[in-house]
């Protein structure tokens, strides 16, 4: 074979390598090694395996400060002024986004590198039976590449809708340029070839590792959980007959998107996570909970721990998680600054909103309760069932007197995601001493300093964030960052059944564990009761209420964007002023009213990443995504 010549160092750093082609296979003349001297290793056939996987996305610090998926939507909201530390969506949720902007999680170039590492290793590793590497060892290690493969792939997709698609192909290092010259393939053959993949894939790996150092690595319910959120994205309004996208084709004539709506999506979609959900059951994940003195599901702890408990602890709920993230930094820039945070990223007044009372109605239904203006006498308590939560300051205390109204009598999942003017905040250290105090977003307070490191519309984002985080001192407990759980699988699978078949009883059982678990009155069929909240059976009814629960559950996870995409809504939704509380305000008078801080704006064309011009410029044969050249 002819010898390929790769950096040493590039093994033991997952393979960093440069996004250009001509400096993709670097060499380096003291330290080169032959791709037949990796694959003659178990330790380098294991670093070049890491490699493959280093491309996985950072489901805490990745998805807002790199990725930017939840800067996108409209549930976090970062210091606008942060841009100058080369945050580098803020500008795009404003409209500055063309085809040369850069993003340096750069997709385009760095996921097919890493799928033509897999291929690598899937055509040369070989049984090594001297140093332990036996064949069972290297199927599945096929069958992890495999799944790499298919789940980079989904990223594109999901990123740039039709790419250019050769997935079993490995460039020569002799190529012809003319040979990297092809256009993209139509978006439901990628999904097709992604299903089947994984599908053949699933059947070979297991459904967890006994070993705990494998952790993290490909299962068969990964391959799940990637297919269904696949199928999920290929059913909807974006991709299932977007009139928008008729006539969006190759220049030699392929149409890359199918202009026909098929309703036979959506039941694939739902099968694909009953399928899900059926087989991670069985291999003993079930949602997240905690039980109080009382014997019952504590909603506080159950809803918040699921995010910090990892799942050697007991987090069963767990599906698919990245080992190594940066969940410190996500903790020390929610974290207000009067406590040594960063103290500017944020959530939105529409997410403040979006959040059920304590009843589990909707802030807009006239039984629900809620009061806007106005202040609480008294302390308020979460009456619904006994809880640890706020133990420091008196277990189960949610708001305290004087606090706005506004914020009070909400259902637990509110005080787990957002930090208001007046929350009580609990301090912690590296020595478990807990400590705490009332929240003062007024600004020139204790967490407001006026400067960008302050929170720009009032509030903070508190889910998935560590009460014992210390930023004072360094202090960041690690954890893993969760990709996939068991609780969108029931949503998704909510939402795919509704849309294939409403009226399915199965919508409200699966809606409803989620909201069991989060200590709010379920839905029923029948009438509205101490016990229970009325729906209408109609898809429409349903819809909605499916789409609520989306918001509130899965809020600051990296998936709302990509929601308010495939359901064709982001052009409305993230197009306009944002709202929050009066990040000028001293006084509660001025604090407390609801005031546009930013507006934004979303074009028809951001519903897909650009490809970059220099790309288009190398490529004759690319086509510009929807709309971006008009």
């Amino acid at each position: 074979m002819k010898n390929i010549y790769i950096r040493t160092i590039f093994l033991f750093l997952g393979l960093l390598l440069s996004s250009s082609c001509s400096d993709y296979l670097d060499k380096e003349s003291d330290t080169e090694l032959t791709l037949d001297g990796v694959f003659e290793s178990k330790t380098k056939t294991e670093n070049w395996l890491a490699g493959c996987y280093s491309r996985i996305p950072d489901p805490t610090w990745g998805y807002t400060r790199s990725l930017g998926w939840e800067i996108f939507g409209d549930d976090m909201t970062p210091s606008e002024r942060w841009r100058q530390y080369d945050w580098q969506v803020i500008p795009f949720i404003l409209g500055d986004w063309s085809v040369g902007s850069q993003w340096s999680p750069g997709y385009w170039n760095s996921l097919p590198q890493r799928i033509r590492e897999c291929n690598l290793l899937i055509k040369n590793i070989k049984p090594l039976p001297t140093q332990n590497l036996n064949e069972d060892e290297v199927r599945l290690m096929i069958a992890e590449c495999r799944f790499l493969k298919a789940y980079y792939y989904s990223l594109l997709l999901n990123t740039y809708g039709p790419i250019p698609f050769s997935p079993d192909e490995i460039t020569p290092v002799n190529y012809n340029l003319s040979d990297l010259q092809v256009g993209q393939t139509p978006y439901d053959e990628i999904v097709t070839w992604i299903d089947k993949e994984l599908r053949e894939v699933e059947q070979i790996l297991p459904t967890s590792y006994s070993d705990g150092r494998k952790f993290g690595r490909a299962t068969s319910i990964m391959c799940k959980a990637v297919r269904a959120r696949m199928l999920l994205f290929a059913a909807s309004p974006l991709v299932n007959g977007n009139p928008d996208y008729a006539g969006h084709a190759t220049k030699d004539g392929k149409v890359l998107f199918n202009p026909s709506y098929d309703a036979n999506k959506w039941r694939i979609a739902a099968e694909a996570s009953k399928d899900l959900i059926l087989s991670a059951e069985a291999a003993g994940h079930k949602l997240y909970t905690e039980m109080n003195s009382a014997g019952k599901i504590d909603p506080f702890l159950s809803c918040q721990n699921l995010h910090l408990v990892e799942s050697s602890k007991g987090n069963a709920e767990v599906l698919f998680a990245r080992v190594n993230v940066e969940s410190g930094e996500y903790d020390r820039h929610t974290a207000p600054g009067g406590a040594g945070g960063a103290g500017g990223y944020g959530v939105t007044q529409s997410l403040v909103d979006a959040f059920f009372t304590a009843n589990g109605l909707p802030i807009t239904d006239s039984n629900s309760g809620y009061i806007e203006g106005g202040y609480s006498v008294n302390d308020g308590y979460w009456t619904n069932g006994v809880t640890k939560f706020n133990e420091v300051k008196s277990p189960g205390l949610v708001t305290m007197a004087g606090t706005y109204n506004m914020y009070c009598n909400r259902e637990p999942r509110f005080y787990l995601a957002v930090n208001f003017n007046n929350a009580w905040y609990t301090d912690g250290d590296n020595a478990g001493k807990d400590k705490g105090r009332k929240l003062e977003f007024f600004n020139g307070a204790k967490d407001n300093n006026n400067t960008h490191d302050a929170p720009q519309n009032g509030y903070l984002a508190r889910k998935r964030t560590d009460p014992t985080r210390n930023p004072t001192i360094g202090y960041f407990a690690p954890r893993h960052g969760i990709l996939y759980r068991l609780g969108e699988a029931y949503l998704n699978y909510a939402e795919a059944l509704n849309e294939t078949d409403p009226g399915n009883p199965e919508i409200l059982i699966y809606l409803n564990r989620i909201r069991e678990r989060a200590g709010i009155r379920p839905y029923t069929l029948g009438a509205t009761d101490a016990q229970n909240i009325h729906v209408d059976s109609d898809q429409e009814s349903l819809r909605k209420v499916i789409r609520m629960e989306r918001r509130v559950e899965l809020c600051t996870e990296g998936i709302r964007y990509h929601d308010l995409r495939r359901w064709k809504l982001a052009e409305t939704v993230l197009n306009g002023p944002f709202y929050g509380m009066n990040f000028n305000g001293k006084t509660a008078a001025e604090f407390y009213k609801r005031t546009a801080y930013q507006t934004r704006v979303y074009r028809k064309s951001f519903y897909w990443f650009p490809i970059y011009l220099a790309e288009i410029e190398k490529n004759p044969n690319l086509i510009q995504a929807p709309f971006w050249d008009k």
